[in-house]
């Protein structure tokens, strides 16, 4: 029942958001998810990614560095220094290229 109630919480959270962006709920009401909504477990952490993984989620979607860069409101430089890995991406650029990965690209066009 617990998976159940995390993949419900899950959704309301997404929905919540999507409401959010398309100007249906504005940010107050977004503010008022609460603890008690997400539940007591502590949300996932965002998991590293390597730099071949980063340059195929990029090919994938037909991008160049430079247009995927744009998407991602990040840099080319910084882009060809994530896939070759001289840096690991941190912060959020961490956090969206993991909604990347599980949700594909087309999720944060």
């Amino acid at each position: 029942m617990a998976k159940k109630m995390n993949n419900l919480v899950e959704s309301i959270l997404e929905n919540a958001r999507d409401l959010r962006d398309a100007g249906l709920m504005n940010d107050e009401e977004y503010r008022q998810i609460t603890v008690r909504h997400l539940g007591a477990k502590p949300l996932p952490a965002a998991k590293p990614i390597k730099g071949k993984e980063i340059q195929r989620m990029r090919e994938s979607a037909n991008l160049s560095q430079a247009a995927f860069a744009r998407y991602l409101n990040l840099t080319p430089g910084y882009i060809s220094q994530l896939e070759r890995g001289v840096k690991q991406p941190k912060g959020p650029a961490l956090a969206l290229l993991n909604v990347i990965r599980r949700k594909g690209f087309e999720t944060i066009l």
